[in-house]
């Protein structure tokens, strides 16, 4: 008999081989992906790229600098108009922060989307949205 070592949830454990059985590699286990957290991450991210503070973004938004803090570090489950109101102090329209938050998902579930923005309608919004906050869309 051949023993192979085997991991089961991070603990190794040797496993009889004959020589008549193969090994099977094991499913690799994904990591749940938590949609207030992929949300709070973007929100932080485009702020941090702006240079702004919480302060700043929650006057703005008019909502709590604590709430808002809450919110960027995925602890509370931000409401629709509540993300409305950030995303219009961070003059980053909804649209586009969601679809940041689909494409992190998409990649953390090893799933491929295709870009089905029309490239005209990209290349006219990325202009609107340059002139407002002087930096190029892709670092929005």
């Amino acid at each position: 008999m051949v023993k192979q070592p085997v991991t089961v949830n991070g603990v190794v454990r040797w496993r009889d081989m004959g020589e008549a059985h193969s090994v099977q590699p094991e499913k690799e286990e994904r990591k749940m992906v938590v949609l207030r957290h992929e949300i709070g991450d973007v929100l932080r991210d485009v702020r941090q790229r702006q240079g702004r503070t919480l302060r700043e973004v929650s006057h703005s938004a008019r909502v709590s600098l604590g709430y808002l803090s809450e919110v960027e570090r995925g602890q509370k489950e931000a409401s629709s108009e509540l993300l409305s109101s950030i995303c219009t102090a961070l003059e980053v329209p909804l649209s586009l922060m969601l679809r940041e938050v689909s494409d992190r998902i998409a990649l953390a579930e090893g799933v491929t989307i295709p870009d089905t923005v029309p490239l005209d309608l990209t290349n006219e919004f990325a202009a609107d949205v340059e002139s407002r906050n002087g930096k190029p869309l892709a670092s929005v």
